[in-house]
This record gives C-alpha cells, structure tokens and sequence, in this order.
C-alpha cells in the first residue's frame, strides 16, 4: 500500500514538473519545477527499495514534507 502511495506522488510530481518546464507560467515555475522533480525523486519506490545511500524512509517522508511546505514561499511576490 505504501509503494503504490509513492507510485502515485512520484508520478504526480514527475508530471507536474514536466508540465511546468513545458509551459513556463511567470512566478517562480523554475523552481516549482525543480522541487516537483526532487519530490518525484524522494517518492519513487523502484530507486529506494533496497535503501541506498543511506537514507531511511523516515528521512524521505521528512524530506517530502519540507518540499511540499516550501511551495507557498517559492510562489510569494518578489519585489
């Protein structure tokens, strides 16, 4: 059940950030996308199943979460 949860946020993500270098929009879509791309990465069981480099699930979830939070501060107006 958690591998399909992690199936789904990476291919999610994956498409959201593919869809936002595509596109563009004004704002901070470079960056957007870039997290995006990141949190595909964190959530793909196929590259964490035998837990390489070290890093356990818990760290990846914390990860994940911090990516998912910092949106609302890539997306505030720059002056």
């Amino acid at each position: 059940m958690v591998a399909l949860i992690g199936w789904i946020m990476s291919l999610a993500a994956l498409f959201g950030a593919l869809a936002l270098r595509q596109d563009m929009p004004l704002g901070g879509s470079v960056a957007l996308s870039n997290m995006l791309m990141l949190l595909a990465l964190l959530s793909c069981p196929m590259i964490w199943r035998d837990g390489p480099l070290g890093i356990s699930l818990g760290q990846r979830i914390v990860g994940a979460m911090i990516l998912i939070l910092a949106v609302p501060l890539v997306l505030l107006p720059t002056a």
